[in-house]
């Protein structure tokens, strides 16, 4: 079994908006210092058997098309055997 992590996060250059509510909460709630915060989501699928270069492959371009915009994200795959 493997568990695969797509961590999909907003290029740096595309406003987020969330990320700077929650820095402005932030600051207000007594944490001082922090410089920026983006915000992201998170993928967690769970493979049965191994994962092999052709699954491997095929998750890398469903990350791409999927699961995130290729506009305005970028993503990372993490796995867990």
């Amino acid at each position: 079994m493997a568990r695969v992590i797509v961590n999909v996060m907003l290029k740096p250059e595309i406003l987020d908006p969330q990320g700077r509510a929650v820095q402005g909460a932030l600051g207000r709630l007594g944490l001082t210092g922090v410089t920026d915060v983006r915000q992201g989501k998170q993928f967690v699928i769970d493979l049965a058997g191994e994962l092999d270069a052709d699954r491997s492959a095929t998750l890398e371009k469903l990350a791409g098309e999927l699961l995130s915009n290729p506009v305005i994200e970028d993503f990372n795959l993490t796995v867990v055997e």
